[in-house]
Formats: C-alpha cells, sequence, structure tokens
C-alpha cells in the first residue's frame, strides 16, 4: 500500500495529537495544521510539519495540500463541549460545519481523495436500545451533536459527487493518554470524567461532580462506554489504509469498546490505581444525559483488523495519571490551567 502523505487538522489537540503519534509510529508521512485555540504546539513532534492557521483558510490549505502533497486528511478540529455548544449554538455550527465544509472544499480542489473525519455518539442523541449500532436513528440532543451529524451529511453528499472517499469514526467516551506519556488530554478546564477524576486525584480539584444517582443502572449513575485514546488512534490509521485499498468504498464506524463503567466505577477505579480518596459531590443530574450509552462495534472489528491494546479501565486511568503527572512538569505547577 502507497503510504500518502496525511494532513491532520487540529494535531496539536488531544486525539488528534495521538493520531499524529500512530502515524508517525506506522510509517505515514504526516502534517499538522492547527489554530492553537485549544491545542498545545509541544504536542506535535519537532520533525512533524506544522502550520498554526485555520482550516477555513483556503489559500493555506492549498498551499499546504500542495507543498507536503496531501493525499489524505484526518478532520479532528472542532469545538466539542457539549453543554457551550447549547448556550453558544453559532460558534458549534461556525466551528464544527462551517469550516468543515470549507475543509471538504480545499480538499476537493486540492484533489485529496480520501478524509477521515471525527464524529461523535451525541449524533444519535438519546439512544433508543443498548449497545448503540451504526444505524441506530440519528437525533442529536444538542447542537454539537448535530454539528457532527450535519457534516457527516456534507462528507456523504460530497463523496457522490467527487473522486472523495470517507471514513466517519463516531467515538464514545475517549480517555487514556500516549502509553509513553508522549502526549495526552492538556486542556484547562477539561469535561471528561477520568481527565477530572485524575485531575481531583492529584490536588487540582478539590472534588468531582456526580451528575445524577437515580439512573436506570445497576448503581444508579450514567454508564459510558470509555475508549482508550490510542485504541481510538489505531483505528483512523487502519481506517486510512481501508479507504486506499478500496477508493470506491465509504465507510461509518463506532468506535468503543461494547462495554460501559458507570460514573461510581470510574471514580472506584481512580481510588484503586491511585491508591487515594476522591471526594464526591453527588448533584442532579443535567439534561440529556442518557442512562447508557454503549457501542456496538461490531462493524469495526468485522471491516478493520483492529485489535485494541490498552481495553481496560485501569490501565487507561494508569496512563492519565503518568501524563498528569508530566504535564504538571511541563507547566511548572500544580495547576490544571
Amino acid at each position: 500500500m502507497t503510504k500518502v502523505p496525511v494532513l491532520v487538522t487540529g494535531g496539536a489537540g488531544y486525539i488528534g495529537s495521538h493520531a499524529v503519534l500512530a502515524l508517525k509510529d506506522a510509517g505515514w508521512p504526516v502534517a499538522v495544521i492547527d489554530n492553537l485555540t485549544t491545542g498545545f504546539r509541544f504536542a506535535v513532534p519537532d520533525d512533524v510539519p506544522f502550520y498554526q492557521g485555520d482550516i477555513a483558510d483556503a489559500d493555506l490549505l492549498a498551499r499546504i495540500i500542495a507543498e507536503q502533497g496531501i493525499g489524505a486528511i484526518m478532520h479532528f478540529a472542532g469545538s466539542i463541549i457539549v453543554p457551550e455548544s447549547v448556550s453558544d449554538p453559532l460558534k458549534y455550527y461556525h466551528n464544527n460545519t462551517a469550516k468543515t465544509r470549507s475543509l471538504i472544499e480545499s480538499a476537493v480542489n486540492g484533489g485529496v481523495k480520501h478524509f477521515i473525519f471525527s464524529s461523535t455518539a451525541a449524533t444519535y442523541g438519546i439512544p433508543e436500545v443498548s449497545p448503540v449500532t451504526e444505524d441506530s436513528v440519528k437525533q442529536p440532543i444538542n447542537p454539537y451533536g448535530m454539528s457532527k451529524l450535519m457534516s457527516e451529511i456534507m462528507l456523504a453528499d460530497t463523496a457522490k459527487a467527487h473522486p472523495l472517499n470517507y471514513c466517519v469514526l463516531r467515538y464514545f467516551n475517549v480517555a487514556g493518554a500516549d502509553a509513553q506519556a508522549r502526549t495526552g488530554q492538556s486542556t484547562a478546564g477539561a469535561t471528561h470524567l477520568i481527565k477530572v477524576a485524575v485531575e481531583a486525584a492529584l490536588g487540582k480539584r478539590e472534588s468531582v461532580g456526580v451528575f445524577g444517582t437515580d439512573f436506570a443502572t445497576p448503581d444508579g449513575t450514567g454508564v459510558r462506554d470509555y475508549i482508550h485514546v490510542s485504541d481510538l488512534a489505531d483505528a483512523h490509521v487502519l481506517a486510512l489504509g481501508a479507504l486506499i485499498a478500496e477508493p470506491e468504498r465509504s465507510l461509518t464506524m463506532n468506535c468503543g469498546y461494547g462495554r460501559g463503567f458507570s460514573v461510581l466505577d470510574v471514580l472506584d477505579a481512580v481510588d484503586r490505581v491511585t491508591n487515594l480518596k476522591i471526594k464526591r459531590v453527588l448533584q442532579d443530574r443535567r439534561a440529556g444525559d442518557p442512562d447508557a450509552l454503549i457501542s456496538d462495534n461490531s462493524r469495526i472489528k468485522a471491516t478493520l483488523p483492529w485489535v485494541p491494546r490498552h481495553a481496560d479501565l485501569d490501565t487507561i486511568i494508569r496512563h492519565a495519571i503518568a501524563w498528569e503527572r508530566k504535564l504538571t512538569d511541563i507547566r511548572g505547577d500544580g495547576s490544571p490551567a
């Protein structure tokens, strides 16, 4: 297989930086574009061509595609905070939908043949069944999920009209960090449960909020499918290989482990791994939180030779803790900011 140069948008962010490492480790030429609004320059290896700029800058995209000979795009850039999308929907339709439209146009104009899109289980809304299959009804309940679903639709329509195939990967709850602590979740004020719990265990937060204890789950707290970020990155690399191998085929697949852990399961695991006790603050449930959100991952396992290497909750937490400690050293203090 010809390993074409890959442009990673948002490659200085959490998931994008892991995708860059996975591509490099697998021998793919890679370049990054990131506006560093939420990303970090230190997350991109020094030997990776880096462009600070916006994915909606058509002139810059044309230059990158030409300079690097880009044959594929992995698109991670965007806004991801669900409550913020509710309070500021236009930001999400601008950053996630309008800018993705510009990026797709730049790909078409530049002759890029393959496009991998970072999507989300939020496209399903509150699913009627669990585990959730890719064919489940898509009914987002917030602008974040809708902004991603609209981008999926644009990709599908574009692929019908142009020589471009794509893979949509719908993530469940991404967590953990690179096993070698080369990168990890670095965003200040992150809302991901495992990130928040690890910060609390290391004294960067006073407590962890538990939003709802009356869900229809074994312990009353919400159940989610947590996937290690490096396993997710590996899935992107394998998906790219599949697109190149069959240029007439496009793919849409869930990315999860097909099993769930409750909020209390996660907090207990952090306590266990750190030998500490996190303070838990019980709060009302948040609007729109489903009881459980678990992936049916049978399609990705049948389509790609994807064998997760880190499908263990304690491992995910250990890697997250190792990165959080390194992040403290990078920043020189104990704050999450």
